[in-house]
């Protein structure tokens, strides 16, 4: 079996207290501490126009923040994975609500936005980019199967393909049957060749990776998509070594390799 590996061209972050890639980068690699009570700031993601901003949720904005960090300006047609555990249930909850009212008045808008694949359309028609796109969802394994599919498909030919991983915790009403920390999202612009640190996956049986820092540690427990934090820790670094993300069955080990 061919090796699943890529180079990683391009990183895209947003968290509360962590906009962007350059501020994690400094944070993740010791120079900086994260502070559990910081917010998430406005989002207005700019590769997607005004008026389709307008009817996006907050979990869209989320995810496609973090991907236009990771694309950095690429103008040319990528193949896209996005992963969230749970997708929107912020919409999830305000359809389930209609749906106790007189006449069910379901917005046509939350049931758009209510699709697994909301956030990869909004991307597209934003790029105005028709390449392939899988939306996927495995719990808290969501992030390492979206690697996994999306290394795939290097394997399989694409010269490059964007990953992007991303969750928000639900409103009140279903906090108690999916509670996450914080919103988090992270996006990878992998390509087959290229410049960049390597990273090459395969399966293992070893336990998930986990951070020294305590407030960090518990992002990283707190959100599927915050299970790639020890990874873009040694990205920050530029340190060497593997790290194992969650899986449905044991882990995805993942060993990256430092641009020389």
């Amino acid at each position: 079996m061919k090796r699943l590996e890529a180079r990683i061209a391009g990183i895209g972050l947003c968290a509360p207290g962590l906009p962007d890639w350059a501020t994690g980068r400094a944070l993740l690699a010791g120079e900086a501490d994260w502070a559990e009570s910081a917010e998430l700031g406005r989002l207005a993601p700019e590769m997607l126009p005004a008026n389709e901003r307008r009817r996006t949720t907050v979990l869209i904005r989320l995810a496609l923040q973090a991907a236009q960090q990771a694309l950095d300006g690429h103008q040319g047609e990528v193949p896209s994975v996005f992963a969230s555990s749970g997708g929107d249930l912020e919409i999830v909850d305000r359809i389930l609500q209609a749906q106790q009212m007189p006449g069910r008045p379901v917005s046509p808008t939350h049931f758009h936005n209510s699709v697994h694949n909301a956030p990869a359309g909004y991307a597209s028609i934003a790029r105005r980019d028709p390449a392939p796109s899988t939306s996927l969802s495995a719990h808290d394994a969501s992030l390492a199967v979206g690697l996994l599919d999306a290394l795939a498909r290097l394997a399989a030919g694409d010269e490059a393909v964007l990953l992007v991983a991303y969750d928000h915790p639900p409103p009140p009403t279903l906090a108690p049957f999916r509670p996450l920390l914080a919103p988090f999202a992270l996006a990878l612009m992998l390509r087959a060749e290229g410049a960049g640190p390597r990273l090459w996956a395969q399966p293992a049986t070893d336990g998930e990776s986990r951070l020294n820092r305590p407030a960090l540690e518990r992002l990283r427990s707190g959100n599927p998509a915050a299970r790639g934090l020890p990874l873009l820790e040694r990205l920050a670094r530029e340190e060497a070594g593997t790290v194992h993300l969650p899986m449905p069955r044991g882990t995805l080990a993942v060993t990256l390799e430092p641009e020389a």
